[in-house]
């Protein structure tokens, strides 16, 4: 758990900007209901439940219901682990159920008649679904960003993860599909067959389409920080003198793509300039500090597979980093804080490790992404691990994968984008030495 130090007043103002964001997920929840496809995993057994004839529980009173429940299993399986401050879901749980129904009145307007000319009524049901997901997208990526208090919903699986020792992602899915699940029996008992506007294709989107969305979202609401913030707060930190933030150290950072040589190059820089190279000492560095293997970290720190990431992309993750730091996140955040580290002990050379991110805002950096054509790759690897062109090839397209993953996920940008660096050299037209001699000629221009 990664403990967060504020003010009072900075906790007071989250607090409250929280009762606003929990109003917008109600509204976008309440949306993608009206679009009669089928409603969203977590409102699945409230929604089909208020459904029932002679029901005198409406869907907001029933999810209150299913939210303390929730409540009370985290509170089983976490014991002391339940942060103090997560007892107010209950006093959520109750806003929400309140939001729920105050947002189903408001849409009533809405709602996509069942007998519309299907040409007209079912493009009308997926626009209104979309906005309702995007909607509900945006105050989830608020939510996280608020980072004070979460959902029961969201609290249920992360309580679950935390208890079986399971990743988040994997365990948000299973949650999310069970509800599916029970909405489905509850449909089949009361009503003996399958609705489609109960469960349906809005609820397959809802699954999958806001996780997403909540990733497009979440670069673009930095400006919330000012809400979050007490204004006399940031002008104090504004305030503050920076002093040698940086220590003024001339560093190179290397990103590479595999069998480029951009290990080599760093090494002989490193070298020829008298500073330390650091590469695997990192993994090594981390691996003493959180009490890893120094195995377990090389296998997990930058090794995000595609499926992994679209795991990541499309989990609906309404949980604050915080709240929630997987193991990549943890590993992360410790190399993160080795390389800034090493910055300011001295003049060094760091290769990979997304060192040109974390020190992106360091004027004595330069920053080198070293390339080569696959064809000059393959001998590189073929030549070192004595493997086959065919195995080499398919090892070089698995690494640079996962490194441009790995990337992604912790920059939301382009691992090879040249934007991302000052110097961006191809091993196989100018060689490993022709390389090291212009990033010796450039580093002379830095700092």
């Amino acid at each position: 758990m990664i403990n967060v130090k504020r003010s009072r007043a900075e906790w007071v103002r989250r607090y409250a900007s929280f009762v606003v964001i929990l109003f917008v997920i109600a509204f976008g929840t309440s949306l993608s209901i009206r679009a009669n496809l089928g409603s969203s995993p977590i409102s699945a057994p409230p929604y089909i439940l208020s459904l029932i004839p002679g029901m005198h529980l409406t869907m907001g009173q029933l999810t209150i219901c299913m939210h303390v429940f929730f409540i009370l299993i985290q509170m089983v399986l976490l014991r002391r682990d339940f942060e103090k401050r997560q007892y107010a879901q209950i006093l959520v749980s109750f806003l929400f159920g309140f939001y729920t129904d105050l947002t189903m009145w408001m849409t009533g307007f809405l709602q996509i008649p069942s007998d519309m000319n299907p040409m007209i009524g079912y493009p009308l049901r997926f626009v209104e679904l979309l906005a309702g997901g995007s909607i509900l997208a945006f105050g989830i990526a608020c939510e996280v960003r608020c980072d004070s208090l979460m959902l029961a919903g969201e609290g249920l699986p992360l309580a679950i993860s935390r208890f079986l020792k399971r990743d988040f992602g994997k365990v948000k899915i299973c949650s999310d599909t069970s509800l599916v699940c029970i909405g489905t029996i509850f449909m089949f008992l009361y009503f003996g067959r399958w609705d489609w506007e109960m469960v349906g294709v809005g609820t397959l989107v809802s699954m999958f389409y806001v996780g997403f969305m909540v990733r497009v979202f979440a670069p673009h609401i930095l400006w919330l920080d000012i809400i979050f913030t007490p204004r006399s707060e940031r002008q104090l930190a504004a305030s503050q003198p920076a002093g040698d933030e940086w220590s003024g150290h001339r560093i190179i950072t290397i990103a590479r793509m595999y069998g480029s040589g951009g290990n080599a190059v760093g090494e002989e820089v490193a070298r020829r300039l008298g500073c330390p190279c650091y590469n695997r000492q990192i993994i090594d560095r981390t691996a003493e500090q959180m009490g890893y293997s120094v195995e377990f970290v090389a296998e997990n720190e930058q090794t995000i597979s595609t499926a992994r990431l679209w795991e990541l992309i499309f989990t609906d993750n309404g949980i604050p980093a915080s709240m929630n730091p997987s193991k990549e996140d943890a590993i992360y955040v410790s190399e993160s804080r080795t390389i800034r580290g090493l910055a300011h002990s001295g003049p060094c050379v760091i290769v990979g490790r997304l060192g040109n991110w974390i020190l992106r805002d360091d004027p004595h950096v330069l920053r080198v992404f070293i390339m080569s054509g696959m064809d000059f790759a393959v001998r590189q690897i073929v030549d070192k691990f004595h493997l086959s062109e065919e195995d080499a090839a398919k090892k070089i397209e698995q690494v640079n994968i996962g490194r441009a993953n790995h990337y992604w996920k912790y920059t939301g940008r382009q691992w090879a984008d040249i934007n991302g660096y000052d110097l961006v050299i191809n091993t196989e037209r100018i060689g490993i030495d022709g390389a090291v001699d212009m990033i010796l000629r450039a580093a002379r221009q830095v700092g």
